[in-house]
């Protein structure tokens, strides 16, 4: 495959992520309203797919070692497609949670896949690169998703936002099932074997430099996921901006990610990779400590929460890809399988955020700032220190 082929299908699979959560989330209170539900159980629509998407990552990742990397995109993406319909057709908010629940099992297929083909094609700093230049198309997915579903959110509702998802799934599984090749050269027969699964997964979770690439995607997503999974209720309940101008708000986010993983593949070149984390880690903490004083010593507003979340937004497209890439950097025959250990905890820490972000919004800004906050210091000890300890991965098989 051409290389920018394979930025395509990379950034349309991954892209999976954002569309599934960005471009729902300003007709989230048009939602409870619509199906009578809870904000807790709104969430859940949320926590539940990406909880679904974690776990799930656990079986695809041996699975796709074990049979290939194209059987198991086309398969996620078919029940992806199924589900989004589903949602859309949900009659009450269980069904609906149900529905998100196996389109994040689906997702776990597409996207453990995904990131496993820049292990099969790429070097560990290739592959950082090659990601980032992935996740500058997400971000235009992600970019383009918040305002397009605030726009059909707030003309016709959230069941037209989320029929958009279906036809995204369509069109990504049309391209994969017509371009892309298989990448995985030496397949695995006993992935799937359990004493073999369990024997890998410990070789994975004991490798210094996976657990540090690890920490440091799991921190970035748990920060991203606080403002994503709180922003609707935040900007719309208690600032009192429409669903459009959210939008328009998450859209600039994505705009400053786009940016991020620019800045990303240019200080790769010039000041290298632990330098490069470093620095970022020094925006996440940034950003955390900026929306405390705000809100604790200042006069909350939109403006000023936009302006307090950027440095973070800015930092996750330096930290993500580095950190996906690196987590599978040392394991060039068990790519599958750490790719979804590293999922997997990315999506647990996003669970226990959505959970906590369940019982935590009381209509201030201080669940937000706290989340940020924390998160913000968890990346800055990380990129400190187990990275700059571990940052040079050593092949472990």
């Amino acid at each position: 495959m051409h290389p920018n082929l394979v930025i395509l299908l990379l950034s349309l699979s991954i892209g999976l992520q954002p569309v599934s959560t960005d471009l729902y989330l300003p007709g989230l209170p048009g939602l409870a309203l619509d199906l009578q539900a809870s904000v807790g159980m709104v969430q859940y629509t949320l926590s539940g797919l990406l909880l679904a998407f974690g776990i799930s990552q656990l079986l695809w990742g041996p699975f796709s070692d074990k049979v290939g990397r194209r059987p198991i995109m086309l398969t996620g993406l078919v029940l992806y497609t199924v589900s989004a319909v589903g949602c859309v057709l949900s009659p009450n908010i269980e069904v609906l949670v149900a529905w998100r629940v196996v389109q994040g099992v689906a997702m776990g297929a597409v996207i453990t896949s995904a990131r496993a083909v820049v292990r099969d094609l790429y070097t560990p700093l290739q592959g950082a690169k090659v990601m980032s230049k992935a996740m500058t198309g997400l971000g235009l997915m992600a970019c383009t998703s918040p305002p397009l579903g605030g726009f059909l959110s707030q003309h016709w509702g959230w069941r037209v936002a989320m029929t958009s998802i279906v036809t995204y799934a369509l069109f990504t599984m049309a391209l994969v099932a017509w371009r892309f090749k298989e990448t995985i050269t030496t397949r695995n027969p006993n992935a799937l074997h359990l004493p073999t699964m369990l024997r890998i997964w410990g070789e994975v979770v004991r490798n210094p430099t996976f657990r540090a690439f690890a920490l440091l995607s799991l921190a970035a997503y748990g920060a991203l996921f606080t403002y994503l999974a709180s922003s609707s209720f935040i900007f719309i309940e208690v600032l009192h901006l429409t669903g459009l101008q959210l939008g328009w708000i998450l859209a600039s986010m994505s705009v400053v990610y786009i940016t991020g993983t620019i800045v990303c593949r240019f200080l790769l070149r010039h000041i290298g990779m632990r330098k490069t984390i470093a620095l970022a880690g020094l925006f996440s903490l940034g950003s955390g400590m900026s929306l405390c004083w705000m809100v604790y010593g200042g006069e909350p507003s939109a403006i000023g929460l936009v302006l307090s979340m950027y440095p973070m937004v800015l930092a996750h497209g330096v930290h993500q890809p580095i950190g996906q890439s690196g987590a599978v950097g040392p394991f060039p025959l068990s790519a599958g399988a750490a790719s979804a250990m590293n999922g997997f905890l990315m999506m647990v820490a996003a669970f226990g955020t959505g959970l906590w972000l369940s019982h935590s919004i009381d209509g201030t800004l201080f669940p937000l700032a706290h989340g940020i906050a924390f998160w913000g210091v968890a990346l800055a000890l990380t990129s400190w220190t187990l990275v700059q300890w571990h940052g040079e991965p050593v092949q472990a098989d």
